[in-house]
């Protein structure tokens, strides 16, 4: 038996969606992302969704859409947590803001919403909470913490989209979130990634930055811009400095057939959760992930602890010997990767549990299908290893 991080999602129904683009001729995006897009938004309870290339450049439209409508000033100071993954932070350094790295919290893995509290000064402009490994932060207390200090929030929610807080999807309760479709993530739509927001002014300027800043794609109604009764004039026309991130049409047609599987996987994931944490209670120096609001379990998260704490690379030895697929926790303490060479940052306090994690933990995978087999086969692989 092997044990992969991620299991293909895809049936009959997707291949015949990439068939119909094929026979379409139309392979830019066109009808079926627009669809998608509304489908997504309408499925997540957000107003607006944007398709795009990945999870990733989710991350920098958002970033990117905060700057040019003038929410976000370059160099702003903005709140982040330590444990991340690295395009979570690069479009922040893109635009050349400053990051306030502080802890996570050790049972949840996501912001430790006292440390953000202690980060808080009268430069603070943003919080960009991360949703780690499908699990939600306390929206409860960094809501309160933004409403009292004039504060942006916006969401990642690449790891963890169909996961809840208090009955509202994650990515829906800041100003934006973000999302990954990528091939080993909840949704798979080979690559893409989503943004939605309820704010239609940020909504018309993604539309713009994505395709290259140009006016085209802009309703008639834009709040943003007042379109000339000329489309020869707006088909080449640029209010914004724009990238391309536009996705594929095929990928708005797999997306939309996803979008019909998406709770039943959604549930898989979660019930393989509670067989998993279920088998896990008798290891009294290994920590699980603590489960925040609906969790969508992207992975298993373990923490070796105790007379363990030293043991990870033996444990990852045995665990590719067993072809059971492992990896770091997304980057452990980001700041401790030599790309940090590159930002302007501010560390406030030590980054204790990020530097346990870093060190002592992590993950491996969860699938959209029933995989209680696997979980089996990891429990037999993990006693194997404790007995010797």
């Amino acid at each position: 038996m092997d044990f992969k991080l991620c299991d293909n999602p895809w049936d009959k129904e997707e291949i015949q969606a990439i068939q119909s683009v094929i026979d379409s001729d139309m392979y830019t995006m066109g009808k079926n992302v627009a669809e998608y897009e509304k489908e997504f938004a309408a499925h997540f309870g957000a107003k607006y969704a944007v398709q795009v290339s990945s999870g990733s450049t989710a991350n920098l439209l958002a970033i990117a859409t905060l700057v040019y409508s003038g929410r976000l000033e370059r160099g702003s100071e903005v709140i982040v947590p330590a444990v991340s993954w690295s395009t979570t932070y690069a479009p922040l350094e893109q635009y050349g803001m400053k990051f306030i790295f502080v802890d996570i919290n050790k049972e949840t893995l996501n912001l430790d919403v006292d440390a953000v509290k202690r980060a808080v000064t009268p430069n603070t402009k943003m919080i960009f909470a991360v949703n780690l490994l499908g699990n939600s932060c306390d929206y409860d207390e960094l809501l309160k913490i933004c409403d009292e200090h004039n504060i942006i929030l916006i969401e990642d929610n690449c790891e963890s989209l169909g996961a809840k807080y208090r009955g509202k999807f994650l990515g829906t309760i800041g100003l934006m979130g973000t999302y990954s479709t990528f091939y080993s993530h909840h949704m798979c739509t080979m690559e893409g990634g989503v943004v939605v927001t309820d704010d239609k002014e940020l909504y018309e300027y993604m539309l713009s930055i994505r395709a290259h800043g140009w006016t085209r794609n802009l309703p008639k109604d834009s709040t943003i811009y007042e379109k000339k009764n000329d489309p020869f004039y707006e088909s080449f026309n640029f209010i914004v400095p724009g990238f391309n991130l536009r996705p594929l049409e095929m990928e708005g047609a797999i997306g939309l057939k996803q979008l019909q599987k998406i709770d039943k996987m959604i549930s898989n994931r979660r019930s393989n959760a509670q067989y998993f944490m279920s088998k896990m209670e008798k290891y009294s120096e290994i920590r699980t992930q603590k489960e925040v609001g609906e969790s969508s379990w992207f992975g298993f998260s373990l923490v070796l602890t105790g007379s363990l704490k030293d043991k990870r690379s033996k444990l990852v030895e045995a665990l590719q010997k067993a072809n059971i697929e492992c990896r770091p926790i997304v980057a452990g303490n980001f700041t401790r990767n030599p790309v940090i060479k590159f930002m302007q940052y501010d560390i406030p306090e030590i980054l204790i549990n990020a530097d346990e994690i870093h060190e002592q933990g992590l993950f491996i995978g969860n699938h959209s299908s029933d995989n209680k087999a696997q979980i089996d086969y990891f429990i037999e692989t993990l006693d194997d290893f404790l007995r010797k």
